[in-house]
């Protein structure tokens, strides 16, 4: 597999984050040429400011991490990551209400697919596979397409489980080739991130970015 970065988006979301954690994140960022780092809110500005010689994307999230915020909220934070540079929004999506029945989550994400593609940025949203059923990832998947998603990933990584290869599949099947997959949660080996995208996946959430490409490069040594 050639140009494995181009597939990592390295990560630093635990809870305490700190600037020596998204420095050094920079830093990895700019060895490995990653396709984009992914970081929270607060820190989007400063990253987009040192990265702005780069080709690498600034992503953040939304929602984060539990996606039951009020649709304003969520609004308000993308036009404010927005401001500060993102170039992509990962958005929890509102599972409180896909689990009640509700038309909401459609709705809410159809407007924010609207203001973020007014910008030319990127909709990335988040289901947590690991909630949904079979028929579930289905209806989410369907849903997801037609509010205007650019991309579905599958896990903040506060879920029991993660991504998984036999997800991913099922989701490729279930989505148009034009609407990307984004594989995250507990990938930390480069087995499993080759395994996520022989299986669909288009781009890959770590924080385990750099270890990944060190056993890469060992590889092709």
């Amino acid at each position: 597999m050639k140009n494995l970065q181009l597939y990592i988006e390295h990560t630093a979301l635990h809870p305490a984050v700190d600037e020596k954690a998204i420095q050094t994140l920079i830093q990895q960022a700019r060895r490995y040429r990653f396709r984009a780092v992914c970081i929270p809110p607060f820190w989007v500005r400063k990253v987009k400011r040192e990265l702005a010689a780069e080709d690498i994307q600034v992503v953040t999230v939304i929602g984060f991490p539990f996606g039951y915020n009020m649709s304003q909220t969520k609004m308000a934070e993308c036009q404010q990551a927005m401001e500060d540079g993102a170039d992509e929004l990962d958005v929890v999506w509102s599972l409180t209400a896909f689990k009640s029945g509700m038309s909401w989550p459609k709705i809410e994400l159809a407007q924010l697919a609207s203001r973020i593609h007014a910008e030319e940025k990127l909709l990335k949203v988040i289901v947590e596979t690991a909630y949904l059923s079979t028929e579930e990832l289905k209806q989410a998947c369907r849903l997801c397409r037609d509010a205007g998603a650019d991309f579905v990933k599958t896990s903040t990584g506060y879920a029991p489980e993660g991504a998984n290869a036999a997800t991913i599949r099922e989701m490729r099947q279930l989505l148009p080739s034009q609407v990307g997959i984004k594989a995250s949660g507990g990938i930390k080996t480069l087995e499993q991130a080759v395994e996520m995208i022989r299986a669909g996946a288009d781009r890959i959430g770590s924080s385990n970015g750099h270890r990944i490409m060190d056993a890469f490069l060992e590889q092709g040594d």
